[in-house]
């Protein structure tokens, strides 16, 4: 069963690239921009966007990050963080010793819970200083003075003539 179940596979992946599919018809492709233009969306649109690149672009390095602190605990909790071949059975991944103990199922689910709930924690952090920035901007507009302002360009060399000259 095992070798039909490979073989389909291999057949598939060999004998796909003959039946390759246009995505797009060839004539509308090139009257269009090839970039996404992004501004017909609303800016909570964009700002759930943004929470969700963040939280899942995090997550990697808070389950590394989480997983090694659950280890130490773990080790602490064991026998005091002792590093000779048999204490170290519970340490983190880089100290570990041959026959070390991993996490149980409800240990390693409790990881990944506090992983996601670290994430999600940095998009919202994300989040609240994305705004405040935004707003203290705006506020910075609106604190400019109304009108529309003049300004005079000026080449370097005619400036410098025009300062001798008086």
């Amino acid at each position: 069963m095992n070798k039909i179940l490979f073989l389909a596979i291999l057949f598939f992946l060999i004998f796909s690239s003959m039946f390759d599919v246009q995505a797009q018809n060839l004539s509308t492709t090139s009257s269009s921009s090839s970039t996404f233009d992004m501004t017909g969306f609303p800016q909570w649109a964009k700002d759930i966007r943004r929470f969700d690149i963040v939280a899942f672009g995090s997550f990697p390095f808070s389950m590394f990050f989480v997983s090694f602190t659950m280890d130490m605990f773990r080790w602490n909790d064991a026998n005091g963080l002792d590093m000779s071949e048999q204490g170290r059975r519970y340490a983190p991944w880089p100290l570990k010793s041959a026959g070390a103990y991993e996490m149980t199922n409800r240990e390693y689910g409790n990881t990944i819970l506090l992983a996601a709930g670290v994430s999600v924690g940095i998009a919202f952090l994300d989040m609240f200083i994305v705004n405040a920035k935004r707003n203290k901007e705006r506020r910075r507009l609106e604190s400019l003075p109304s009108g529309s302002y003049e300004i005079d360009v000026v080449p370097y060399g005619e400036q410098e003539q025009e300062e001798a000259e008086e």
